[in-house]
C-alpha cells in the first residue's frame, strides 16, 4: 500500500473511532457561545452577528481557528502526546516565567504576550501541558501514587509548579485553577483524608471570617463554632479508627462536663475566659487520644487533625489581612455578606444577580435583556456571560447550559474509564476537573456564591486563548480515546 493511502486510512480509522457525541456537544457550546456573546454585547446599532467590529464575529474567528486547531490536533500521532508530554510542560513553565516580564499590564495583571495584533494568555494553554505531565507520571513503570512520599512530592510539583509561576502574573483566578487536579490525585489513590483536610480548612476559613464580629458566650461565633467542629470531628475519627465504645464515652463524658461547666458558668454571670477553657478541654481530649494512639496507631490521625486544625484556626485573621490583597479581601467579604459594597466591589455580582432573577422562567427573550442592552454588568461577554443568558433565556436557557456541561463532564469521565492505559485516563480526569472546577467556579461567581476571580465559561466567555486552551484540551482527548484500540 503506497503511504499516501495509508495516510488515507490512517485518518479514515481515526475519524471512525472518534467520540461524536463529545464533538457534537463541543460545535452546540461554541455556538451557543457566539450567540450569546453576540446577544451580551449588542447595542442598537443594528451589526451583524457575524461582522468582525462585533465581539462576536471575532468569536467566529477564533472558533474557525480552534477547528483547524482541533483537526491538527487529531492528525498528530497519538503517541507524541505521551512521548513528549514532559517536554511540552517544561516548555510551558519556561513560557510563564518569562511572561511577566515580556507581558504589558493589564489591570494589574503581566499575564498575555502580544502576537502582532492578538495576545494569549500562556496560562490557558499550562492547562494542557499540566495534564500532560501528570498523566505521564501516572503512567510510569510501576507508579502507584500511594507506595511513597516521593510520588506524592512529585505529583504536587507538577501541579504547584505553574500555580507558583502564574501567581507571579498576579492571576489569581487561573492559578486556583490548577488546585482542581487534586480530583485527579483522589481518583488515582490519594487519600481521602487529604481531600477531607482540604475541605475542613476551607470550612473554617469561612467560617472564621464570616461570624467574626458576633459573640458566644464572650467568644467570637467563628471561633467558638471552629472549635466545636474540631471536637465532633476528633470524636468520630476515634470511632472510626477504634471501633471501640470506651473512648468515644470517655471523650463524650469529658466534653460534656466541659460544657456544662462553661454554661453554669454564663448563667451564674462568672467572668470565666471561655476560650481559654475551650483551648484546655481540646487540649486534654487530644491528649487522651494521643495516649490511646501508642497501641493504635491511626488514633494519631484525630490527635494531628485537632492539633493543626486548632493551628490553622488562630493563623486565618493573619494570613486573610497579610496574603491576600486588599481588593482581594474585599470580594471575599461581599461574597461572604460580611460587607455590602453595591456601588463598589459587590456591583457586579449585584447587577448579575438582578439580571438573572429578571429572567424568570422563561427569560425575556433574545436581545431584549435591559441589564445586557444597558450595560449594567461590566465584563458581560467575558467572566459574566452567564448573566446574559439567564435573563435574556431565564432559568430554561440556565437549565440547558447547565445540562451541556453536565454532559460533557460526564461524557468525558466516561472516556477516561473505558481506556485500556493509564495515561489517558488520567488525562481524561484532568480535563474534567478543570472543565467543572470552571462551570463551578464561574457560575458560583455569577450568583454571588464563590468571590470572583475572574475565570471563563468553557466555550461560551469571549476570548481566543480560552477557547484554544479548552479546544487543545478536548481534541487531544479525542486524539487519545480514539486510539485506545490499538493499546489493546
Amino acid at each position: 500500500m503506497c503511504p499516501q493511502a495509508r495516510r488515507s486510512n490512517d485518518a479514515l480509522e481515526i475519524f471512525r473511532n472518534l467520540d461524536w457525541p463529545t464533538i457534537i456537544i463541543y460545535m452546540i457550546m461554541v455556538l451557543a457561545g457566539m450567540v450569546s456573546i453576540y446577544a451580551a454585547s449588542y447595542d442598537f446599532d443594528d451589526a451583524s452577528m457575524f461582522a468582525y467590529t462585533e465581539f462576536s464575529g471575532k468569536q467566529l474567528r477564533w472558533i474557525g481557528l480552534s477547528l483547524i486547531l482541533g483537526f491538527v490536533l487529531l492528525m498528530v500521532n497519538s503517541r507524541i502526546y505521551e512521548t513528549y508530554a514532559f517536554p511540552i510542560y517544561v516548555a510551558l513553565l519556561i513560557l510563564l516565567l518569562i511572561t511577566p516580564f515580556v507581558a504589558h499590564d493589564i489591570k494589574g495583571s503581566r499575564s498575555w504576550i502580544s502576537l502582532g495584533a492578538m495576545s494569549l494568555q500562556p496560562a490557558e494553554f499550562a492547562k494542557f501541558a499540566t495534564a500532560l505531565a501528570l498523566a505521564k507520571l501516572f503512567s510510569g513503570y510501576h507508579f502507584v501514587l500511594n507506595s511513597s512520599w516521593k510520588n506524592y512530592a512529585r505529583a504536587f510539583l507538577i501541579i504547584f509548579l505553574p500555580i507558583v509561576l502564574i501567581l507571579a502574573q498576579n492571576e489569581t483566578g487561573s492559578a486556583l485553577t490548577f488546585m482542581s487536579l487534586f480530583f485527579v490525585l483522589y481518583r488515582e489513590g490519594m487519600s481521602g483524608l487529604i481531600l477531607f483536610a482540604a475541605m475542613f480548612a476551607v470550612v473554617i476559613f469561612v467560617v472564621d471570617l464570616k461570624f467574626a464580629d458576633t459573640l458566644v458566650v464572650g467568644v467570637p461565633t467563628g471561633e467558638f463554632a471552629v472549635l466545636v467542629m474540631v471536637v465532633v470531628v476528633s470524636i468520630v475519627m476515634t470511632a472510626l479508627y477504634t471501633k471501640r465504645l470506651q473512648p468515644v464515652r470517655n471523650l463524650l463524658i469529658w466534653y460534656a462536663l466541659v460544657g456544662a461547666g462553661i454554661a453554669v458558668a454564663d448563667i451564674c454571670g462568672v467572668d470565666t475566659p471561655i476560650l481559654t477553657v475551650m483551648l484546655g478541654a481540646i487540649g486534654v481530649g487530644t491528649l487522651y487520644i494521643a495516649v490511646l494512639a501508642f497501641t493504635r496507631s491511626k488514633l494519631w490521625i484525630p490527635v494531628c487533625t485537632a492539633l493543626l486544625a486548632t493551628a490553622f484556626l488562630f493563623s486565618v485573621n493573619a494570613a486573610f489581612d497579610k496574603v491576600l490583597q486588599p481588593h482581594q479581601q474585599m470580594r471575599i467579604k461581599v461574597a461572604l455578606g460580611i460587607v455590602e459594597d453595591l456601588r463598589g466591589t459587590g456591583y457586579n455580582v449585584n447587577q448579575s444577580k438582578i439580571a438573572i432573577g429578571s429572567g424568570g422562567f422563561a427569560g425575556k427573550g433574545f436581545l431584549n435583556g435591559t441589564q445586557t442592552k444597558l450595560k449594567y454588568v461590566p465584563e458581560q461577554h467575558t467572566d459574566f456571560i452567564f448573566c446574559t443568558i439567564g435573563e435574556e433565556e431565564g432559568f430554561i436557557g440556565s437549565a440547558i447550559v447547565t445540562l451541556l456541561f453536565l454532559a460533557l463532564i460526564l461524557r468525558v469521565i466516561a472516556i477516561g474509564e473505558r481506556q485500556p492505559n493509564t495515561f489517558t485516563r488520567v488525562y481524561a480526569y484532568c480535563v474534567a476537573s478543570y472543565f467543572a472546577f470552571h462551570f463551578c467556579i464561574n457560575i458560583g461567581m455569577v450568583i454571588g456564591l464563590c468571590p470572583v476571580i475572574g475565570i471563563p465559561l468553557p466555550f461560551f466567555s469571549y476570548g481566543g486563548s480560552s477557547l484554544w486552551g479548552f479546544t487543545i484540551l478536548l481534541f487531544v482527548l479525542l486524539r487519545l480515546d480514539a486510539a485506545r484500540k490499538q493499546s489493546l
